[in-house]
């Protein structure tokens, strides 16, 4: 299977339009599937210092047969890590652990605003950015309210916001905020996750049967169609083959307002001004 198709960042980078997530993986299996992943097409791989896996990712990587620079690994770090000086060391350790001279995409995990230090660890991915270690910098789970001060006191934007987002949480709020500042959205959980029936529901299960498609493929079209990025996970090979063959077939209309019913509203999502790591 051709790689999933991609969308230009702001600096330059291209960015896969469907990722493979690896939370909660374990080491041993992400160093089993991702080698599986990135021969059937996946180039993105989304993993996390908080995951502890980024070391099995790495043996993965270095065992797929793909040269490093079709690949685009995005990783994250810890509140702990907060600083101008911090970050680099978050990067030197993850960089560590996956085996990496540089890395595709670096994000700030989870905002921590009780902390008060997400601004500075703004500040220290951008030098990293300006020194080449990172062909891309960005938030997850940031809130537009978290995102305006990031623009308000450094005067730079993130390229990616990568939130919690499905069907039965789109977001509508926060992607409009993102598209007005040329944030490109990513969805985590993109299937809804254990906390949704999405995939069992009956509106999703006429629409697979109608299109020929599994359920899964229905919700990462409903993704693609308004150009969001989805990093669904799977540790079954064939679903997560599966997942990426959604750019043969288009959702019409009247079909994705079908889905837009099925929203539970934003109170859904995890509260990113209570909770992170």
């Amino acid at each position: 299977m051709p790689p999933a198709p991609t969308i230009p960042l702001r600096n330059g980078a291209a960015m896969p339009r469907i990722g493979l997530g690896t939370w909660p993986m374990t080491d041993a299996a992400a160093e089993t599937l991702v080698p599986l992943a990135i021969q059937a097409g996946y180039r993105l791989i989304d993993t996390a210092e908080n995951y502890g896996n980024e070391a099995g990712i790495g043996q993965g990587i270095r065992a797929c047969g793909v040269p490093r620079e079709e690949l685009f690994i995005t990783t994250k770090f810890n509140k702990e890590w907060h600083g101008v000086d911090l970050v680099r060391r978050a990067f030197d350790g993850s960089a560590q652990r996956l085996g990496l001279d540089y890395i595709d995409l670096l994000l700030i995990h989870w905002p921590n605003p009780a902390q008060d230090r997400y601004v500075d660890a703004w500040r220290g991915l951008n030098r990293l950015l300006q020194e080449g270690r990172l062909k891309a910098i960005g938030t997850s789970n940031f809130k537009p309210s978290h995102l305006q001060r990031l623009m308000d006191e450094t005067g730079t934007a993130p390229e990616v916001n990568q939130i919690e987002l499905s069907p039965a949480l789109p977001r509508d709020q926060e992607r409009a905020f993102h598209a007005q500042h040329g944030i490109l959205t990513e969805s985590w959980s993109p299937l809804g996750g254990g906390r949704t029936s999405l995939l069992s529901g009956p509106t999703v299960a006429r629409l697979a049967s109608h299109y020929g498609k599994t359920p899964a493929q229905i919700v990462l079209r409903w993704h693609i169609e308004q150009e969001l990025i989805a990093i669904p996970r799977s540790t079954n090979p064939e679903r997560a083959r599966q997942n990426l063959e959604v750019f043969d077939f288009a959702l019409d209309a009247k079909d994705m307002a079908a889905l837009a019913t099925l929203n539970r509203g934003g109170a859904a999502a995890t509260d990113s001004d209570r909770f992170g790591h």
